[in-house]
Formats: C-alpha cells, sequence, structure tokens
C-alpha cells in the first residue's frame, strides 16, 4: 500500500468529522433562534433585552419552550438513529422504528386510555409506552412461531402483522369514541405534537431515552458487521442474536418512551437515515450520528413552523409527513442510476 492510498482514509474520516462538527452547530443554531421564535410578542425573535426586561418572556421561554425544543431535538434524534438502526440490521432501506409493531402499539395504548378510562396525561402516556413495548415483544413471540424464512424475514412478516392488529383496534375504538370529547382528542394525539410538553413530561422520558441514545452511539461500530448475514457476522466475532436483540431494544424504547408524549410522528426514522447515508456513505460509525443530528434538526425545523407558521397550531406529524414524502421524491427523482441506497 502506498503512502497516498494509506492516506485517503485518513483524509476521508477527517471531512466526515469536519462534517459531523458543521450538523452539530447547525442544530446548536437553529436551536437557540428556535428558542427565541415565536408569535408573542409579534410574529419574530425575541430581543434578548426585552427577554431580560419581560417576565413573561422570560417564563414562556425557559417555561415552555425550552422543554418542548428539548424534546423536539431529542424526538427527531431518537427516530433519525432508530431508523439508521433498523435499516442496518435488516437489510432494508424502507422499514423505520414503527414497523415492529411499536408505533401502532402505543397509538392502541393511547386511544385505549382516552376512549375508556379517561384523557389525563400520565395514564395515556404510560399506556403508550406499555403497548408501544407489546408491539415488540408481540412480534418476537410471533415471530418465532412462524415457519416462514429467515429470522429477520419472519419479524419483519411478525411486524406488519401485529402493526395491522393494533391498527384494527385503534380504529375500533375510534369507533367507539365520544364524537364530542374523546374523539378529537384522539384524533389530535395520533396526528402527532409537542404543544403539551412540559418539563415534567421531558423529565419523564429521559431515563429511557438517554441510556438507549448512548448505547446506540457505544454500538455503532458493530452495526456494519451486523448488518452482514448471520454466519459471516458469527465467523467475525460477533454474537449476531443477541447484539442485534440489544440494539433493537436500545431503539425502540427511547421510541416509545417519546412516542408516548409527542403522539405519531412519521416519516423521519425513515427519510433522514437516507439522507445521512448521501452525505457519510455506509460507514455506521459516521451515518449514525449524522442521522442522530439532522433527524434533531429535521423535527426541531417541522416543530418551529408548527407553532409559528399559523395562528392555531399545525400538527407536527402532518409537517413531518409532508415534508417526509417530498424529500422521499426527490431522492427517488434525482437517485443516480446504478447507485443504491
Amino acid at each position: 500500500m502506498t503512502a497516498v492510498s494509506a492516506a485517503r482514509p485518513a483524509e476521508s474520516a477527517r471531512r466526515r468529522r469536519f462534517v459531523l462538527l458543521l450538523l452539530f452547530l447547525a442544530l446548536a443554531l437553529a436551536a437557540g433562534l428556535s428558542l427565541l421564535a415565536g408569535r408573542y410578542p409579534a410574529p419574530g425573535l425575541i430581543s434578548p433585552s426585552r427577554l431580560a426586561e419581560d417576565d413573561l418572556a422570560a417564563r414562556l421561554v425557559f417555561g415552555l419552550r425550552l422543554p418542548r425544543l428539548l424534546t423536539a431535538i431529542l424526538l427527531g434524534m431518537t427516530l433519525g438513529g432508530a431508523g439508521m438502526v433498523f435499516q442496518y440490521l435488516f437489510n432494508n432501506p424502507l422499514v423505520e422504528p414503527g414497523f415492529l409493531g411499536v408505533s401502532q402499539g402505543a397509538a392502541f395504548g393511547a386511544a385505549f386510555v382516552i376512549v375508556l378510562v379517561g384523557g389525563a396525561a400520565l395514564p395515556v402516556q404510560v399506556s403508550a409506552a406499555v403497548f408501544a413495548l407489546a408491539g415488540l415483544g408481540f412480534s418476537s413471540l410471533l415471530a418465532r412461531r412462524l415457519r416462514y424464512g429467515g429470522w429477520i424475514l419472519r419479524l419483519v412478516l411478525a411486524g406488519i402483522a401485529v402493526s395491522a392488529l393494533f391498527s384494527a383496534g385503534v380504529g375500533l375504538l375510534k369507533y367507539l369514541a365520544d364524537p364530542l370529547r374523546q374523539l378529537p382528542e384522539l384524533t389530535f394525539w395520533l396526528l402527532g405534537g409537542l404543544a403539551s410538553i412540559t418539563w415534567e413530561r421531558l423529565l419523564s422520558v429521559l431515563p429511557l431515552t438517554l441510556p438507549g441514545l448512548l448505547l446506540l452511539l457505544l454500538f455503532r461500530w458493530r452495526l456494519n458487521l451486523l448488518s452482514l448475514g448471520e454466519a459471516t457476522a458469527f465467523s467475525l466475532g460477533a454474537a449476531p442474536g443477541r447484539e442485534r436483540w440489544l440494539l433493537i431494544l436500545a431503539a425502540v424504547l427511547p421510541t416509545a418512551a417519546l412516542i408516548s408524549v409527542s403522539g405519531m410522528v412519521g416519516w423521519v426514522g425513515l427519510i433522514v437515515p437516507h439522507i445521512a447515508r448521501r452525505l457519510f456513505g455506509a460507514e455506521a460509525r459516521f451515518s449514525l450520528p449524522a442521522s442522530m443530528l439532522l433527524g434533531g434538526l429535521f423535527v426541531l425545523l417541522c416543530d418551529d413552523l408548527a407553532r409559528i407558521l399559523l395562528a392555531g397550531e399545525i400538527p407536527l406529524g402532518v409537517l413531518t409527513a409532508l415534508f417526509g414524502a417530498l424529500i422521499f421524491l426527490a431522492l427517488m427523482i434525482f437517485q443516480k442510476p446504478g447507485v443504491s441506497k
């Protein structure tokens, strides 16, 4: 190997680290602007001097906007990181964090409490998280009973079936809901949004979210290896089954926790990993942190538009679906022939 060819990987790694730094700085800048942007006292930015003099503005920024901003970033980082992990582990660029029954399980849990118990925030949050994890458990149990294909294919098929069952349950609960009280609340939860986020709700999701994200970052070095076949990964020193489940749980637990407070927010975990791979290639030690940063930036900007664009707040899930679909079409239209991502 010549000195020039040996220097190329190091130069490429430095370039990728520099781009990661730029993404982090972009996220930090967007967070700072988002904290000051809003419709009070008029659409625009609150000046630092106004923030120091106006007690209402200070309480608005630090009591309402700051926990919402942090939750939006965590939600985007979790969905982006989880989507990248699932697409590596299942060798499928079209999977996302909810395809194992997690998202639909959370929707059923929230709908169950809203319709049959009452719409108090804490019971809805707990039930959504419990049923999200139950969706993963049901998918795993069903996959062990299937007799078609390999383990990954069985898990995917089981996830599709469990998601369909939970979707049917949500449809039944919407039919049973009181059309004047329960149905509007259920509909807005399913559309997704962060308007109800408080410091208490943010702190309630941190015990699952932060360890899960940290574990994904620590094990990002194994994703390229685990994306290989079972025999190949095992021959290279990995324990594919155990490590895959560790990463799946590290992705699902934060997703379940955040969905329980945000409602259904789609397309982030599907689209953001594709953009990250366009920028950083298939090397997971760079593309996974990039997917987290891009996910945080994407959800933060969508949430800013949700609360600023109109006098009434737009559901966050509507905007992520709108922009996610547009980005998906752009990626497909401008995909170079013969290039597979």
